[in-house]
């Protein structure tokens, strides 16, 4: 009669789980029109505020779901002092999962196997806020088995997208044979208002944040010949700065979703990601040069960016990956990483970027850093 222990093994997977396949999709509008739409025109001071945002964090184009035929139905969007939020969530929880449902069918088909042999789905999303959620809709515009095991993260912000790959590689080597699909979806319709004299947060987050979602299918042993290993996920922590609760918050109000991001972020994490990810490396007994791996920095905005370049002494083209996405589609919140990802996985098809270890990271409420040490898999550099 086996053991517990024998058991055990038999459902852990042999080798580390890796990204299999990976989709994006964002809403078709250019967000170029928020002065217009709100009547805000007369406040010259704030346009010029947000150009300067804009030039200053190196964003050309973002993208958003809130075009202006939907604020021409719902004007009152733009008073954050009115209730709007049980609109905004009735809008977002339709619109989040069948964004998520574009990226996941691109993922999906890039994985060659059909969506049924998905085993888990991890969605994170701070844009919806219904029972049943996005994760079950999302389920249901797939075609996933009933026996798909399901889990949401709300309000993990910038952060959920690297909480969520967490998962996804504990799930994949704790279940043999799993096929975990990551979804992460933002509309910032959750949190659109018009300018306001004296709300620095409201021109801010306009001018960086945008819409997107991404998705990724992980899994352990590949099945050969079918499944194309992108990039082994080989150790991954989380770990929180101490006394910053208040950097970064998200809460939810009448009017929508009232966020705000301290101007001290940059430098708190200048201050904290190395020794997070000499902790890394040294739990799995590598040494590294910064220089030698390949980058997927969370793209929170330029001035971060900046901050881990000149902190790790990092080449002009280390981070090339995250300030492209950041340029072309914004922050995007959790979504972003997949994207940078994304963005990583072309540039070595291209020979762009041969190092064969990497480092991804994201930032997040707390504040938190997620950290996850990646391996480039053959089959991404032969392809």
């Amino acid at each position: 009669m086996a053991t517990v222990q024998q058991i055990r093994r038999v459902q852990r997977a042999d080798g580390p789980a890796a990204v299999l396949a990976i989709g994006t999709a964002n809403p078709a509008s250019c967000t170029d029109y928020y002065f217009r739409v709100t009547n805000s025109e007369h406040h010259a001071d704030l346009k010029d505020k947000l150009k300067r945002i804009c030039k200053k964090s190196g964003i050309e184009r973002r993208y958003a779901h809130l075009d202006e035929e939907l604020l021409g139905a719902h004007p009152d969007f733009t008073d954050r002092a009115l209730r709007t939020l049980d609109a905004r969530i009735d809008m977002a929880s339709a619109a989040v999962p069948e964004l998520a449902a574009s990226a996941a069918a691109k993922a999906i088909a890039e994985w060659g196997r059909p969506a049924a042999d998905v085993t888990h789905l991890v969605f994170s999303t701070y844009s919806g806020r219904k029972a049943p959620s996005a994760d079950l809709r999302l389920a249901s515009l797939l075609g996933l088995r009933p026996t798909v095991s399901r889990t949401i993260l709300s309000l993990n912000g910038c952060s959920g997208g690297g909480r969520a790959l967490q998962l996804a590689k504990e799930l994949a080597e704790n279940n043999r044979g799993a096929r975990v699909l990551v979804a992460c979806s933002e509309l910032t319709l959750i949190a659109f208002y018009g300018p306001q004299e004296g709300r620095l947060d409201t021109i801010l987050g306009h001018g960086i944040f945008g819409d997107g979602a991404g998705a990724v299918i992980v899994g352990a042993d590949p099945v050969d010949c079918i499944e194309r290993p992108l990039f082994e996920m080989v150790f991954a922590t989380q770990t929180t700065i101490p006394e910053t609760e208040d950097e970064i918050t998200m809460r939810l109000m009448k009017g929508g979703l009232d966020f705000h991001v301290s101007i001290r972020v940059p430098k708190l994490l200048k201050s904290n990601i190395e020794r997070c990810m000499i902790d890394a490396f040294e739990s799995i007994g590598i040494s590294a040069e910064w220089n030698d791996l390949f980058w997927a920095i969370h793209p929170g905005g330029r001035a971060i960016l900046d901050h881990v370049e000149q902190l790790l002494g990092l080449g002009v083209e280390k981070l090339a990956a995250s300030r492209r996405v950041l340029r072309e589609y914004g922050d995007m919140s959790d979504a972003t990483v997949i994207f940078v990802l994304n963005e990583l996985r072309r540039r070595r098809a291209r020979g762009e970027e041969v190092a064969e270890w990497g480092m991804m990271m994201a930032f997040g409420p707390g504040i938190t850093i997620e950290t996850m040490v990646l391996h480039a898999a053959g089959s991404l550099k032969e392809n």
